[in-house]
This record gives structure tokens, sequence and C-alpha cells, in this order.
């Protein structure tokens, strides 16, 4: 039996990424091929520091179908990247290298070697600046879609942000009836594409209880309006409820999906919820998109202390779906 290859964007140079999927390679459970787009400088240098054996395959990306494939090596696509050091302080100076591994992973996946992407974690301030809100962000604008949408995904209970990186001040303004509808609808859809039902989904106010003192109330000018029009039309969506309440037990436990109108206010109670159990999805590209539940986590560099659950989730999640 073939199993289609993943791939791997590293990510930030300066992160624990690396460390975690050594962690992976020695827990020998991964069935599909693991193709590795990163610095073979900096992926020998991490090796020593961590102390980590493993043999390295260069992989020629142009003719990457006359590979026979599997993980006995790590099978590395080299994006030359210059670093002395092991680990050094977070910095601009590697984002043309992760703009080139993005590259080369995008350039595969138009090319149909494989459907399905794992990043590593990148640092917002440094690769993506006020440019792009986040990863999610960036590779939609790399493959030309307009309508995509985050889904922290756990077998047991999802979240996903209508809104992802704003400051709280921005939040009300960026909101609309057409907003909410799409993201919702591509939930909808990856739900009833890869497991084949439509999800129960829970929709959050924006203010507390869902009041406002002020005379225009958004629950009730926006968000409510989407619920009943995409009732409407056969989803199985509910709300808006009280985020302070939503994530009690008796509550959630009658939803797949919790949707929120910004990030912390639907990540935070799932974080609390599930820790490192949860993987990120983008909804809407072309391909599969999963980024591991953490960051760079600089405090954590080179201890061998990272917990690899996250990762191992989003290769096992990857390996399920066709």
């Amino acid at each position: 039996m073939s199993f289609k290859p993943i791939l791997i964007v590293a990510g930030e140079p300066n992160s624990i990424f690396l460390e975690i999927l050594f962690k992976i390679y020695k827990t020998k459970k991964v069935k599909n091929p693991l193709i590795l787009i990163a610095s073979l400088n900096l992926l020998n240098l991490q090796m020593k520091k961590l102390k980590f054996k493993k043999k390295i395959r260069i992989i020629n990306e142009k003719k990457i179908k006359e590979y026979k494939l599997d993980n006995k090596s790590i099978n590395l696509i080299n994006i030359n990247f210059n670093q002395k050091k092991a680990f050094e302080k977070i910095t601009n100076k590697s984002n043309r290298y992760i703009d080139n591994c993005f590259n080369i992973a995008l350039t595969l996946l138009k090319k149909g070697i494989t459907n399905r992407l794992i990043n590593g974690p990148i640092s917002k301030k440094n690769f993506l600046g006020k440019k792009y809100l986040g990863v999610t962000e960036y590779l939609a604008k790399k493959t030309n879609k307009k309508k995509f949408t985050m889904l922290i995904f756990n077998k047991k209970l999802s979240v996903s942000p209508i809104t992802t990186h704003l400051p709280i001040n921005a939040i009300s303004k960026r909101l609309n009836k057409s907003l909410i509808s799409e993201k919702i609808i591509l939930i909808n859809d990856f739900y009833s594409k890869f497991f084949g039902f439509k999800p129960k989904i829970a929709v959050t106010g924006l203010n507390p209880h869902c009041e406002s003192i002020k005379k225009f109330n958004e629950d009730e000018k926006i968000v409510l309006p989407a619920v009943k029009n995409l009732n409407k039309h056969g989803l199985k969506i509910f709300g808006p409820y009280a985020a302070d309440t939503i994530f009690l037990k008796k509550n959630r436990s009658r939803f797949d999906v919790i949707v929120g109108m910004y990030h912390d206010q639907v990540l935070a109670p799932m974080k609390t919820l599930f820790e490192y159990d949860a993987i990120n999805i983008t909804l809407g590209l072309p391909f599969l998109r999963i980024s591991p539940d953490h960051g760079p986590n600089q405090n954590m560099l080179g201890k061998n202390l990272s917990n690899p659950h996250s990762l191992l989730n989003a290769i096992n999640f990857l390996e399920k779906i066709k």
C-alpha cells in the first residue's frame, strides 16, 4: 500500500519545532512518508545539540516522483540558511528562508505531489509583520483564496474564531453577516466532506451576555441574522450564546463546533480544556494545511522537554484523511 507524503515546512528556525519532530521520528508510528523542507545546516546543528541521530536523505524537489519514500531516514529538501549556533534569537533575518520554504511546498502541492501540508510555528511579529494577521492569511494570499477560516480541531470539540489576530478595539468594525456566514459554511462543508455529517455549531455573541449598553448591539444586528439565515439553508447552527457559559460541560457537550467572534474568546477555553490535544486546520485552501497548536516557545529552546503531542495529532489526522 502506498501512502501520500506529508510536506513539512519547519517554519521559524529558532523554535522548538525540530525538537518535537525528532521525537515523532523516535515513536516510529508514522506511516506516510514525511518530506521536510528546511535547512540542512540548521538540521545538523539542532540534531547535535539535542543528541538526536538519524540519516538525512537529500531530496531533489524537481525529481521527487522518482524517489521511493519512507521514514527510515529524514527526507529533506534543503533550503539554504546559514546560522552558526543551533539556536539564536528570533529576528527577521530568517524571513526570506521561511518564504522560500513555503514557496517550494506550494509548488509541490500545485503539481499534485500531495495535498497535505504541516508547517511549524512562525514568528508573526518578524515574518508576517503588519502585512498578514497570521499564516492562515499568508497562505490564503499565496493561493489566491478569499474565503478561508481557522479551525482548532479536536474530535470531542472544535472551535473557530471569525476574526483572528485583531486588536480588541478593531473586532466589531470587522464583523458582518457575510463574513460570519462564509466561515461557518466552510466549517459545515469540511465536516460534511471528511466526516460525513453536518456538525452542530454553536455561535457566541460578541458582547458579554450578548448584551450591549450601546444602541447598536452587534449580537442582535449582525450575529443573530447570520445564524437565522444559515439555519434556513439547512445548517445545524444555534445562537448567539453568551461566551462565558457556552463552554460549561453541559453546554459544550451538545455541539461539535463552537464559533466565536474573536481569537481568544474561543482559543483560551479550548487550550484550557485540551492543552496540546488539538490541531490548527486552515479551511478553504486547495490542500489540507495543519499546524500544531503551539508557538516557537523560545523559553524552551534546547531543553528537549517540549511536548510533541500536537504534531503527532496533526500527522495522524492527515494519515486518516483521503
